[in-house]
């Protein structure tokens, strides 16, 4: 066992976004960990104002989801599930080929369950629409991305709306529209997969926490196929961090406030754009976390999706056995 090592029986499994098993997002457990007092508290989402306080920042990721999971053709006449991650310069992709059931009409099996499919280098996928996907060569050392170039007449999120469906996994049995994939403060689409530590909050909420005295505050991270499997390193997603941004976290520090990331994308664009005294700073670019990650700007608010993983399940579905965490 080791500390991202946990039990989670399939019972205690959440099948459906929280608004459908209960009374809205926000029907999500939680836990807050207080490190001044090493008190641990089982709670519930709807309780978060209780723990901030005037003069906190709380800072988002607007990234918005794309339906990322296509159908795809073999050479050799194969059905396989193709997820698209993110895009590379010179109109190249990085793509996620799988074994196993695909998003096709009807199916009821999850895109999430297949393994990373034993492809080759030059291999042409055919795709929706009289599309192509040639697979390049792997992604860095990774055993399931391949850099491929897709063979497409419109761009890639235009594609993806018009012939993809949103990544789903083994616990997830039956479909969802992408509004279910969703933040309610998602805003500028580029997310393979949703940034979902966010998923829990609600208009009502943010408008509750902004008359206490919460700063809210945005930032982009587009994620790719998340929930890195054994043994893999992080990769590099696009990220941007505005001025605004940036100058409200060193003026909520400065007065004393904490800085609340929502997520880990949330920590790792913001650590990705510092400067050498560690002063948050505007940036823009790539980021890729680096192991161990140590936050020197934020208190990091997510929570364990999956046994064996570190980040949120991009899932709109978080296990019952797994509550958001703060």
């Amino acid at each position: 066992m080791t500390a991202l090592d946990f039990e989670l029986r399939p019972e205690l499994e959440a099948h459906e976004p929280a608004e459908m098993r209960g009374s809205g997002r926000d029907d999500v457990r939680m836990i807050v960990s207080d490190r001044a007092s090493g008190r641990v508290i089982d709670t519930h989402f709807r309780a978060l104002p209780e723990f901030l306080r005037d003069g906190d920042l709380l800072v988002l990721n607007t990234s918005a989801t794309l339906p990322a999971a296509l159908v795809a053709l073999r050479e050799n006449g194969d059905e396989i599930a193709l997820h698209w991650s993110t895009s590379l310069p010179g109109g190249l992709h990085v793509i996620e080929p799988r074994l196993g059931a695909p998003p096709s009409a009807g199916s009821r099996s999850p895109t999430k369950a297949g393994t990373p499919l034993p492809a080759r280098a030059s291999e042409v996928l055919t795709l929706p629409g009289g599309a192509h996907a040639t697979l390049l060569t792997p992604y860095r050392d990774s055993q399931r991305l391949w850099i491929a170039r897709l063979d497409i007449d419109v761009p890639i999120a235009d594609y993806l709306r018009r012939w993809g469906r949103p990544i789903r996994y083994p616990y997830v049995d039956r479909r969802f529209p992408i509004d279910a994939y969703q933040n309610v403060f998602a805003r500028i689409e580029g997310s393979a997969e949703m940034p979902s530590a966010g998923r829990a909050f609600t208009r009502s909420m943010l408008a509750c926490l902004r008359a206490r005295g919460v700063g809210i505050a945005r930032l982009v991270l587009h994620t790719g196929v998340a929930s890195l499997e054994s043994n893999e390193k992080p990769y590099e997603e696009w990220y941007e961090v505005p001025l605004r941004t940036a100058d409200r976290v060193r003026a909520a520090k400065a007065n004393g406030g904490r800085v609340i990331a929502v997520g880990t994308t949330v920590v790792r664009a913001l650590e990705s754009s510092v400067d050498r005294e560690g002063n948050s700073i505007a940036s823009s670019g790539n980021c890729c976390s680096r192991p161990p990650i140590l936050p020197r700007l934020v208190c990091p608010r997510s929570c364990p999706s999956r046994p064996g993983r570190a980040d949120c399940s991009a899932s709109p579905i978080a296990p019952r056995s797994a509550p958001e965490m703060i």
